[in-house]
């Protein structure tokens, strides 16, 4: 009898504690984020800053557009609205708002991969909205690899933003886990022919030997992806958007965007204000991924910030490096538990920096402690522990060899051992992990738009007056990538762009961007329970 009250007052106990986490996350979850901190954890790859890393710009009492982050989706809109106005004729100015230095929130503090998820979830986007749009989206991701390399070739930045090609290699360590991705890849390859020669399957001993892998792999599945220094890119971008349209573009680092007042009788602009200022804007661009429902409140829920962890390491002496041959260059993702995995791609140069990412289930209560998280201010220490000690454990003690030591003369500002430094990013991930782009109705933004009069007029005429540019005025979003943001993002803000300047059938919207992603007129998608998988992590949500 006594046992039996034991296990019943344990069961109970488990019971609270679990009722207790799940109360905690659901109340942080529909919080708002609040403002990206002050003095966040100093990220590997923004070391040394950009010349344009704390830029301001005369704040602009009115823009035609205000583009609010500094990150990737913001600069692919800032680059797009430029350019295609330019092309047009048409003379628009575009302010972009940034709470803190540029390109300090997540794109620069993730991992550099542009490796996109394609067989992993494709059979459960095939299951939900048909083969067709699987394909879109498969593709969608694919296309990223080409679309940065060509647009950091079209700005000169090729070699600084370190764009390669590189091969991508699933480790699996649970033969469940390994069973199921190989159904998953036979699927892809039979329904996606044209990338089905990039995939290739490893059993044990293969894949031990070709990747000098621990003896416990069980298997691996590769892949072609790239990677990229994703710092570099953003903010060589910007320097260059500065360079070229000095007086159409403005830049406005540490200048956060307070607070969003819709037109009034007087005013028929959106009115937003910044501790330098108030500006006037037909437009709103919203680029802030995890920060987004600061100020847009009922994507509370929908948008969730959730706080990843990063390092910079030195690989083992018996680690081989990657050299000018294009099959040198590689990036892991290990999958040891269901829950999570770690991600892990190597710099082509300097100290050829190993940058590994993940550990999401060793941040406590299976990462709920990282749900609702946008303190960036500083790492997991469970986390961080994890990421310090498992490289040679994956890839074998003798493959690691002894500890790598610091180059001579190197930079002293950081550690002298392994790693060199550990740092968080803030992912926005969105609730059925599938992003949001389009045009925010009024249900969602809780604004009213300026009238179509607030739009800027272009110096062409049509006969014999002058046309509006764009679209109708009103909010837009591009964001909730759910860790997947550099085979997301750029294409996103381009999509973005073609809708707010009017050019959807022009920019051929219907052949390569995904309806799935659209913004509906009632704020939402199709209402309907959907089950899919981020990577190996399967979240049940509605919609």
């Amino acid at each position: 009898m006594g046992n039996a009250l034991s296990l019943i007052r344990l069961a109970l106990t488990e019971f609270l504690d679990n009722l207790h986490t799940f109360q905690t996350l659901q109340a942080r979850i529909q919080r708002s984020p609040g403002l990206p901190l002050p003095n966040p954890s100093r990220s590997f790859w923004s070391y040394p800053p950009s010349p344009i890393a704390t830029h301001v710009s005369q704040l602009p009492t009115h823009a035609d557009f205000v583009v609010i982050g500094s990150g990737i989706t913001g600069t692919s809109v800032v680059r797009r609205l430029l350019d295609s106005s330019r092309a047009d004729g048409h003379d628009v100015q575009v302010l972009m708002l940034e709470a803190r230095d540029a390109c300090s929130g997540a794109t620069g503090r993730n991992g550099g991969h542009i490796s996109p998820p394609l067989y992993h979830d494709y059979t459960s986007l095939k299951r939900d909205h048909g083969q067709p749009v699987a394909q879109k989206m498969m593709k969608l991701r694919l296309a990223h690899l080409e679309e940065l390399r060509s647009v950091a070739e079209q700005e000169g930045i090729l070699a600084e933003s370190q764009w390669r090609e590189v091969e991508s290699v699933d480790v699996f360590y649970n033969s469940d886990m390994f069973e199921k991705a190989k159904t998953k890849v036979q699927t892809y390859k039979a329904d996606l022919p044209f990338d089905a020669e990039h995939h290739e399957v490893y059993e044990a001993k293969e894949a031990i030997e070709k990747y000098r892998l621990a003896s416990d792999t069980l298997g691996c599945i590769s892949s072609s992806a790239g990677a990229i220094h994703p710092y570099q890119f953003v903010t060589g971008i910007l320097a260059k958007l500065l360079s070229q349209y000095p007086g159409r573009f403005s830049l406005c680092t540490n200048t956060p965007c307070t607070s969003i007042s819709p037109p009034t009788p007087s005013n028929p602009y959106y009115t937003l204000s910044t501790p330098r200022g108030i500006i006037t804007t037909p437009h709103i661009i919203h680029a802030t991924n995890g920060w987004a429902s600061t100020l847009l409140e009922k994507f509370r829920g929908k948008i969730i910030p959730f706080r990843g962890n990063m390092s910079a390491q030195r690989p083992g002496q018996s680690i081989p490096l990657p050299d000018s041959n294009p099959t040198s260059h590689r990036s892991f993702i290990f999958y040891t538990r269901p829950i999570g995995y770690d991600y892990l791609t190597q710099l082509p140069t300097g100290e050829h920096e190993l940058m590994l990412g993940g550990g999401f289930a060793q941040d406590g209560d299976e990462g709920y402690e990282a749900m609702g998280n946008t303190d960036d201010t500083t790492y997991s220490k469970r986390i961080g522990a994890h990421l310090s000690g498992v490289l040679p454990r994956y890839f074998g003690e003798d493959n690691w060899g002894k500890e790598g030591v610091p180059l001579e003369g190197g930079e002293g500002e950081w550690a002298g051992g392994r790693v060199k430094a550990l740092w968080s990013g803030i992912l926005g991930i969105s609730a059925d992990l599938i992003p949001w782009v389009g045009r925010l109705p009024r249900v969602v933004s809780g604004r009213s738009e300026p009238p179509l009069s607030s739009v800027v007029k272009s110096e062409k005429e049509e006969g014999g007056e002058r046309v509006h540019v764009g679209a109708a005025p009103g909010e837009w979003i591009a964001a909730g990538y759910s860790g997947e943001g550099m085979v997301h993002a750029w294409l996103s803000g381009k999509a973005l762009t073609e809708m707010m300047l009017g050019r959807e059938v022009e920019g051929r919207l219907g052949e390569w961007f995904p309806d799935i992603m659209r913004v509906t007129e009632r704020g939402g998608r199709k209402r309907r329970r959907r089950i899919y998988w981020m990577r190996w992590t399967t979240i049940s949500v509605c919609v």
